[in-house]
C-alpha cells in the first residue's frame, strides 16, 4: 500500500512540505513520536503532516524549523503555500468528506448566488471599490464549484429562519437565492434543515459553526467572526461542537418541511417583487 514514501512533492504545496519534513526528520534520526514531543503534538500528527493529510499551521512551522535546524524553510514555505485567493479554511473544506454547518444570519457561502454574495460583500465593505467587490464575489462563486461533484463532500447545512427572512439585496435577490437553495435540496445535493423561530432558544445561539470530517485525517472545526476566523482540531472542542450540531438538527425542521418552507418563502418573495 502506498505510504509517505510515495508522496509526490510536486502534487501540492502540502505534499512538498510533507515530503521535506519526512526527509529532514529521518536525516536527523528522529522518530515521528520524538519529533512530536519537541513540538507538543502527537507522533500521529507528525505522520499526517508527512502524508499530506494535515495542513501545517503557521504557528507550528517556526517550531519545526527550530527542532530540525532547517533555517526557516518551513516557516517561509508555509507562508507561501497559504497565499491563496480562498480563505484558509477552504483548502480544508475542499478535502472534507462531510461538512456540517450552521449559519444564524446569512445563507452559507457555498450555497450563495452571485447576486446574494454581492449584497453580502457590499454590506461587509460599503466603501470598497467595485472591482474589489467583483473579485470577492468571483472568489466566492469559485468556491461554490466544490458542489459540482454529485456527492462529495456531503454538506449538511442548518439554516436559521432569520437568514431566510432577512432581505439581503432586495426581494428579487432573495427569491433567486431561495429558489437556488430549493434546487440544491430538491435534487438531494445538500442535506438542508431550517431552524425555525418557533424552536426558541437553542444550542448555538452564540454563533456560527462548521465541522469538517476527512477520510485520512482528524476532524476540524472552523470558528468565524466579523472579518476573521480560525481553525481548531482540539478533540474535546470538536466533540463538544459535534454534539451542539446534533442538538441543532434535533431542534430544526425535517428536510422535507425545511424544503417546503424555503419554497414557500421563495414564492412570497416572487409575489412581493411582482404583485
Amino acid at each position: 500500500m502506498p505510504g509517505p514514501k510515495d508522496l509526490d512533492p510536486s502534487s501540492s504545496p502540502r505534499a512538498l512540505l510533507g515530503a521535506e519534513l519526512r526527509h529532514v526528520r529521518e536525516r536527523r534520526g528522529l522518530s515521528q513520536e520524538a519529533l512530536g514531543l519537541k513540538l507538543f503534538v502527537s507522533g500521529t500528527f507528525i505522520g499526517q503532516l508527512e502524508a499530506g493529510t494535515r495542513r501545517l499551521r503557521p504557528d507550528l512551522a517556526p517550531m519545526l524549523d527550530e527542532a530540525l535546524g532547517t533555517d526557516g524553510f518551513f516557516e517561509r514555505n508555509c507562508q507561501a503555500s497559504n497565499k491563496s485567493r480562498h480563505p484558509e479554511h477552504f483548502a480544508e473544506a475542499a478535502e472534507a468528506t462531510v461538512i456540517r454547518q450552521y449559519t444564524p444570519m446569512l445563507i452559507p457561502g457555498l450555497l450563495q448566488t452571485p447576486a446574494y454574495a454581492r449584497a453580502v460583500n457590499r454590506a461587509y465593505a460599503p466603501t470598497a471599490p467595485e472591482q474589489t467587490i467583483d473579485d470577492w464575489v468571483e472568489g466566492r462563486m469559485a468556491r461554490t464549484r466544490l458542489l459540482d461533484h454529485p456527492t462529495k463532500p456531503l454538506l449538511w447545512a442548518v439554516l436559521d429562519e432569520a437568514a431566510l427572512r432577512r432581505v439581503t439585496g432586495g426581494r428579487a435577490v432573495m427569491a433567486e437565492a431561495l429558489h437556488h437553495l430549493a434546487g440544491l435540496a430538491g435534487r438531494n445535493r445538500v442535506m438542508m434543515q431550517v431552524l425555525p423561530f418557533s424552536a426558541g432558544a437553542h444550542a448555538a445561539m452564540q454563533g456560527a459553526l462548521k465541522l469538517m470530517d476527512f477520510e485520512d485525517a482528524p476532524p476540524l472545526i472552523y470558528f468565524e467572526a466579523v472579518r476573521t476566523g480560525h481553525l481548531d482540531d482540539d478533540p474535546a472542542t470538536v466533540a463538544q461542537l459535534r454534539l451542539t450540531f446534533e442538538y441543532l438538527t434535533a431542534s430544526a425542521l425535517s428536510p422535507e418541511k425545511s424544503l417546503a418552507l424555503i419554497e414557500s418563502l421563495a414564492q412570497d418573495y416572487d409575489h412581493e417583487e411582482h404583485p
